[in-house]
């Protein structure tokens, strides 16, 4: 017997920007909006959100919803890549609160970058085309690191990067 999705709408395969543009003046977000800042808790599964005024796409947050209830996941971290610090936009799960949610996306950006670095190290160094810089560098499109504990996964994009921690035990 064959497993059919209840999903209408099959996942697209196209890579898409993890925040929409802002729409037009009718907004159907939930959340409060200031000029600095929004924040949106949810008890049942403890998710955070910081961020500024722009709002996420629907996909997005449907993507989000259904990794925060996957009963393995302790929890994940959107996290903006910029020249000077990381900053966390939105997350979900204790692991991820406080002062220890910003040490982690510290880390995985700095993974990240350091994997990118030595890809463009090795390219420069292979021999067999452009080095770093010139025609087709290569990119990180996602990670995966696996410990004795738990596991953690990296989809970095352009301005952005998401990071999903779990436990592969359960």
């Amino acid at each position: 017997m064959a497993l059919r999705s209840t999903n209408p709408n099959p996942p697209s395969t196209a890579r898409t920007s993890f925040i929409s543009q802002p729409a037009s003046s009718s907004s159907s977000a939930a959340t409060t909006t200031t000029s600095s800042s929004t924040t949106t808790t949810n008890p049942s599964t403890s998710t955070s959100t910081t961020s500024s005024s722009t709002p996420m796409s629907p996909e997005l947050e449907q993507t989000l919803s259904l990794l925060s209830s996957h009963r393995s996941v302790l929890g994940y971290m959107l996290i903006t890549r910029g020249p000077l610090h990381p900053s966390i936009i939105r997350h979900s799960g204790v692991v991820f609160e406080g002062e220890q949610g910003k040490r982690y996306a510290a880390v995985v950006a700095r993974i990240v970058e350091s994997v990118q670095a030595g890809l463009e190290e090795v390219r420069g160094d292979d021999g067999l085309g452009p080095g770093a810089g010139e025609g087709d560098a290569d990119e990180v499109k996602f990670m995966r690191i696996r410990t004795k504990r738990h596991e953690i996964m990296i989809s970095p994009d352009d301005r952005y990067l998401l990071a999903v921690l779990h436990d592969p035990a359960s």
